[in-house]
């Protein structure tokens, strides 16, 4: 059975570059739940008015509709789940109600997963970093429009290094927008820890702080 991966931490912590190389380490995909919903919103054709109201809640920083994310992260997962491909996770779960939904009404997930893949197959990695190192990265990285792969705007340059295409600076790191998205952390995302535990899925404390290569290593020795 394939292996998930979940890797958890605040905005700037480094899970979507950590995600990145579990998933080449493992032959997984990488499925940064943040990016999979911006590129649904950057290709909305403006017809959905459902999809239109989520996008507005995402460019502001807030957290999207869980019922509506859970619908589209869900079915995603039953279809990589049965063409037998395993999943290393960035962006989701991020409350405890995306993580388990509501009994009888709708799966969260964490409910998703632990049926498709079983849950001594799925492994939380948190990374600690703190606040202030948080809103230092958010606020100097750049996007890759074509590769989504991040990088530091501590160079300047204008083009990817991995791919050559064009970088842009993301909604969500706007100072403004990262404040909220950490309150929102705090409030509603590190509560998800406790709830890990008591329910029994494995969670792995990572500290955060440190160069990428160092950080993976970690991770590499908890899996030994």
């Amino acid at each position: 059975m394939k292996k998930v991966f979940i890797v958890f931490g605040p905005p700037g912590s480094g899970k979507g570059t950590q995600a990145a190389l579990l998933a080449d380490r493992f032959l997984l995909v990488n499925f940064d739940t943040g990016a999979y919903l911006e590129d649904i919103f950057r290709h909305w054709d403006g017809k959905d008015k459902g999809i239109g109201k989520e996008k507005k809640l995402f460019d502001s920083g807030k957290l999207c509709t869980p019922e509506w994310v859970m619908r589209v992260v869900n079915k995603r997962v039953k279809q990589l789940a049965r063409a037998r491909i395993g999943l290393v996770f960035s962006g989701s779960p991020r409350t405890i109600y995306d993580a388990f939904g509501e009994p009888k009404k709708i799966d969260g997930v964490m409910d998703t997963l632990s049926t498709e893949y079983s849950k001594e197959n799925i492994t939380v990695f948190h990374l600690d970093v703190p606040e202030k190192e948080s809103l230092k990265r958010n606020t100097s990285r750049l996007v890759c429009s074509v590769c989504k792969r991040q990088v530091l705007g501590i160079v300047k340059i204008k083009v990817c290094p991995f791919c050559g295409g064009p970088l842009r600076k993301r909604t969500l790191d706007k100072p403004e927008v990262i404040k909220v998205r950490l309150k929102a952390y705090k409030e509603e995302t590190l509560p998800l820890l406790k709830e890990f535990k008591n329910r029994s899925f494995k969670v792995v404390p990572i500290k955060g702080t440190g160069k990428p290569f160092n950080i993976f290593n970690s991770i590499l020795k908890s899996l030994s």
